[in-house]
């Protein structure tokens, strides 16, 4: 290819890959990160979004319930009418209610395009019961950050013992409210976090940054307790996304570095370390129960993918550098329940965390990762279409293409044999290209080493070396000298009479 061709390969990737800043932030203008879970929207606004349709669901439910008792009222009047057609009347009036409460139970549901329902069976809603020694592992973790949470409080004095009283209070809240969807059980979260903090700012007029510390520990003290009931609960999708996430990333293992434009060079050995390093935080990130410790792996790993950027160009990573990096980590690592774990922080982290700051930056960059992998295909790397369906299903692989000359007849040992054909001779071409090397080297230190020492024998020629007689020593400036003679007399000192 040419330069120019070269190029235009690049910005042609760059396009597929690229995302904007501005399509970070919430769509609605104000400032803060979206995410796509919340339809784009930010923490703040997709609580707005959300009051807005459920008051509309409610007066739309206030209206039908009204139009349902006038129609019995008409279908109880005409039976006293007419008896015969009373029969007809309330089946059709049945068959209207029914299409009524159907549509009422979906309407909200197709707006939110939530995963779950509310009134789900009660076999499905009781989680299997733990080991004992997850049981027990969790208990000890749970009385550990019980403890922490208790001794963090006593330096708030007043304001720590009521923080203590309402997140009791929520705990016992939530028990009682485990058969509420998983949004609603959000939504109460989202709600308690915001009154602790109003609580906090306003009535007991503690400092932002006192509040902030705060508002971390509250959240670790009730999600490490809420974890096993809130996390991946069974009355969502949320594993089966997993499943399809995790399919996806095996049958893309085929995508290399250059197809994403990855600016990583992987054979410095600190780059590679940062790669590795990188991929053990996102990978670490299922084993955390708090969502402010699950962002936190985010970051790190984020940071190492920016020094990984960095070290290979020796220049500060871009944002167009970044998300083509972080996607081929998360298509390198395939982290374990990756749409859980997300849904799970959108759900119930503390909504400030994500809006704002680099936890809230690298989150929502992850979130486009992820999409991103959903919808990849030929165009945004590259490729044409007819590449991109051999690489998925595997028939061949984009740094070996297998021969298309054998028949559907032929035995797998024929074909492995001539892979291995194919091997020795790429083998055997490199062997060759080695010793020509080696040949060629031998052949230029020879050649060097000729023309050196021509070198120093035509210096030598040029100016030929002339051995002088000895010097005859200097005397010692006491010995007696012969030749004083010839030196001026010595000065005489004059008295000078004033």
């Amino acid at each position: 290819f040419s330069s120019n061709s070269r190029k235009m390969n690049l910005k042609s990737e760059r396009r597929g890959i690229h995302v904007d800043q501005s399509e970070l932030l919430c769509k609605k203008g104000c400032g803060y990160y979206g995410n796509p879970a919340w339809q784009g929207f930010c923490s703040k606004c997709w609580r707005e979004e959300y009051h807005k349709a459920r008051q509309k669901q409610i007066q739309e439910d206030w209206e039908l319930a009204e139009r349902l008792q006038r129609e019995e009222e008409e279908a109880y009047a005409s039976s006293q009418s007419t008896q015969g057609a009373q029969s007809l009347t309330f089946s059709k009036f049945e068959e209207k209610k029914t299409n009524e409460k159907t549509r009422k139970v979906t309407t909200v549901k197709k707006f939110f395009t939530a995963s779950s329902r509310a009134g789900a069976k009660k076999e499905i809603q009781e989680a299997k019961a733990p080991s004992p020694s997850i049981h027990r592992q969790a208990s000890i973790e749970t009385d550990r950050v019980s403890k922490e949470f208790i001794e963090f409080l006593r330096t708030y004095h007043k304001p720590g013992q009521d923080i203590y009283k309402q997140c009791k209070l929520f705990l016992d809240t939530m028990n009682h409210k485990r058969d509420l969807s998983i949004e609603e059980q959000s939504e109460c979260a989202q709600d308690f976090y915001q009154n602790v903090a109003d609580k906090l700012q306003t009535r007991w007029k503690v400092p932002p940054e006192k509040v902030e510390k705060a508002m971390d520990q509250v959240e670790k003290y009730i999600m490490t307790r809420q974890y096993k009931y809130v996390f991946c609960p069974e009355t969502t999708d949320d594993e089966k996304k997993d499943l399809a996430v995790q399919k996806r990333i095996r049958a893309l293992h085929w995508v290399t570095p250059q197809m994403l434009c990855v600016p990583v060079n992987e054979e410095i050995p600190e780059v590679s370390d940062m790669v590795v390093k990188a991929i053990t935080d996102i990978i670490e990130m299922d084993s955390k129960r708090v969502p402010r410790d699950k962002l936190a792996c985010i970051t790190k790993c984020s940071k190492h993918i920016f020094n990984a950027i960095k070290i290979t160009k020796n220049e500060p990573a871009s944002a167009d550098d970044f998300l083509p990096t972080l996607i081929y980590i998360v298509l390198k690592g395939n982290p374990p329940r990756l749409q859980s774990n997300i849904q799970y922080i959108t759900r119930f982290c503390n909504p400030s965390r994500l809006m704002t700051g680099e936890d809230g930056y690298y989150f929502t960059n992850l979130c486009c990762a992820v999409a991103f992998i959903e919808k990849l295909d030929a165009q945004s790397l590259n490729l044409s279409q007819e590449d991109f369906d051999r690489f998925m299903t595997g028939q061949t692989s984009p740094k070996k293409q297998e021969s298309d000359s054998f028949s559907p007849d032929v035995c797998l040992g024929v074909k492995q044999m001539c892979k291995s054909l194919d091997l020795l001779s790429q083998l055997n071409e490199r062997q060759e290209r080695i010793v020509s090397e080696a040949k060629k080297l031998e052949k230029d230190l020879i050649d060097w080493t000729d023309g050196i020492t021509k070198e120093v024998e035509e210096i030598v020629e040029k100016y030929p070396l002339e051995i002088k007689p000895k010097s005859q020593a200097l005397a010692a400036i006491d010995s007696e000298n012969v030749e004083n003679d010839k030196l001026p007399p010595p000065l005489q000192p004059q008295v000078y009479a004033g």
